[in-house]
């Protein structure tokens, strides 16, 4: 071990605030291509020898913050649909206006994150999580470079799992996140998940599905025995799978922000449980991130309903979908902007073993660095427990102890 990684690993060992300890499960890196390009296979670069020629400049950082030359860039073949992918339209306007320009989305922090941390430097980030007051991260990294040929999309994620190995390998005690998941290549994926599960960083695995691929489909099946066998957590995290709603909403950002993320989140898990798969892995949990939690009551009883009024879900299934929604081993990540009275209402009616902290740092919905300091304040609402559980022990419960 360098010195620096000792520093980092000494830095943070004392990290509590207001006596709780508190891991992050909702934070986000995205590799420039100057980060990435030392992992790049040679068969990767001998495949495509125009690679260069496939850079964006970042001109704006995470959360907004502009950014001067020398420019880093990011490697991008296709543009998926999202923020950024169509010309915005004002809703109660027919069309969009001559012009019209997407403009980033308000900064919701007080001060910007420090540039690195969701990028290149593990050190800058273990610095703005002592600031934060915030002991471990789980972090989910951005794979959509969207190359067309399958082998060589791997290839692409197999360099962000050597990346990520060493970006987390600074302090594993602290820097977790997870395996991406490519249903257009099985094997490999289960390959991945026997190489890097069992290293102290990954704890979950991330399936990155294309437009249209369910998540219940028995292709899958090798993928969660896999990541079962490994003891793996399974996510869903907003944007990562081809939902309507991320691909015909965004026209409009505020419609789009407002309904794709819950939306896509409330088929996933309609998806995921209604298909079996806790009865046939017995031993997966699953959550999902940044997708709101508010609606996670009113989603159990609907979804219990429709069992029984149009059914056409698995027969393995032995209980009510609320039943295993409530059972210990599905979790989810807050959005802060819901506040104390709607997590209270969650734990009521669910139980106070779901809800996990989740800051979305170093992203522009970050409250950084104040987001701890802002969940804690919900104290008075939901009592000292249950706030232990949400900044601690339910991120422990699903992504294992640090």
């Amino acid at each position: 071990m360098g010195p620096m990684q000792e520093a980092a690993k000494n830095r943070g060992k004392q990290n509590m605030r207001n006596g709780y300890k508190v891991f992050d499960a909702d934070t986000h890196i995205r590799p420039s291509a100057e980060s990435l390009r030392p992992y790049l296979s040679e068969k990767l670069l001998s495949t495509i020898p125009d690679l260069e020629d496939h850079r964006v400049e970042i001109h704006t950082g995470d959360a907004g913050e502009k950014r001067e030359a020398p420019y880093r860039h990011w490697y991008r073949f296709n543009r998926s649909a999202g923020w950024s992918s169509s010309t915005p339209r004002i809703l109660g306007e027919a069309a969009p206006r001559d012009g019209a320009k997407r403009h980033f989305q308000t900064f919701m922090g007080s001060t910007f994150p420090t540039e690195g941390g969701g990028d290149f430097s593990p050190e800058v980030r273990l610095a703005d999580m002592d600031t934060e007051g915030v002991d471990a991260h789980f972090i989910v990294h951005a794979s959509n470079i969207g190359y067309p040929d399958p082998e060589m999309d791997m290839e692409f994620i197999y360099a962000q799992h050597r990346f990520l190995n060493d970006f987390c390998e600074t302090d594993s005690s602290r820097l977790k996140s997870c395996i991406i998941i490519n249903p257009m290549s099985i094997e490999g994926s289960v390959n991945e998940i026997k190489r890097w599960g069992k290293t102290d960083w990954a704890v979950a695995v991330q399936p990155k599905l294309p437009l249209d691929y369910p998540l219940d489909h028995p292709d899958l099946h090798p993928i969660w025995a896999a990541a079962q066998e490994h003891g793996l957590s399974v996510i869903h995290h907003s944007l990562a799978m081809g939902y309507p709603g991320y691909r015909d909403l965004w026209e409009n950002p505020f419609l789009g922000r407002c309904a794709s993320h819950p939306w896509a989140a409330m088929r996933a898990i309609a998806s995921f449980f209604g298909g079996g798969l806790m009865e046939r892995f017995p031993e997966l949990r699953y959550a999902v991130l940044e997708s709101g939690f508010g609606w996670l009551p009113f989603w159990a009883r609907r979804m219990d309903d429709q069992v029984t009024y149009v059914g056409h879900v698995s027969e393995d299934l032995t209980k009510k979908i609320s039943d295993y929604l409530t059972g210990g081993r599905f979790f989810a990540a807050i959005e802060q902007h819901e506040g104390a009275d709607m997590a209270k209402i969650c734990n009521d009616l669910m139980g106070d073993h779901i809800l996990m902290f989740g800051s979305d740092y170093p992203h522009a919905e970050s409250r950084f660095p104040e987001s701890v300091d802002q969940v804690l304040a919900w104290e008075d609402t939901i009592g000292k427990e249950a706030m232990q559980k949400l900044l601690w022990d339910n991120p422990v419960n699903f992504f294992g102890k640090p």
